[in-house]
């Protein structure tokens, strides 16, 4: 698994609008990804919308949010719409990007995991969290931000 000071693995993913993102165009921010495996998931869905609420304070600390899903992008885009997301939901259907970062023990959504991961400005990794609350993690995660 990813420890502090890895090298956090490059991805490029689409998000539920359509824009492409590479994690190489943050570079000089800190990054939080957040993942939730499928958007149905058992505290996957109201209890995330703390990553919303938090967004401004996210911003005043440099810090952009990349929640990253196991769902197509007009599913991350229902999600969206939803519960009001603005901020960038990156499709990831094909796991590659879970796998990176140790957000799926295989390939079944039922079997994987909530991972929350802090990457500084260098583009290493400043923490790694497995089994995240989705409750708790946006608020914890943004304490710990200096």
């Amino acid at each position: 698994m990813l420890k502090q000071g890895d090298v956090a693995p490059e991805f490029t993913v689409k998000d539920h609008t359509g824009k492409t993102h590479h994690l190489s165009d943050y570079r000089g921010k800190n990054v939080v990804l957040w993942f939730y495996p499928k958007a149905d998931t058992p505290g996957c869905t109201a209890e995330g919308c703390s990553f919303r609420d938090h967004k401004a304070q996210y911003e005043q600390k440099g810090t952009v949010i990349l929640g990253i899903s196991f769902d197509t992008p007009e599913e991350n885009q229902a999600f969206a719409k939803k519960f009001d997301f603005n901020f960038p939901l990156l499709c990831d259907v094909d796991r590659k990007v879970g796998l990176a970062y140790g957000a799926a023990d295989d390939a079944s959504a039922a079997n994987a995991r909530r991972v929350g991961v802090v990457i500084g400005p260098d583009g290493k990794v400043k923490e790694w969290h497995a089994k995240v609350d989705a409750r708790a993690f946006p608020q914890e995660a943004l304490s710990r931000l200096q």
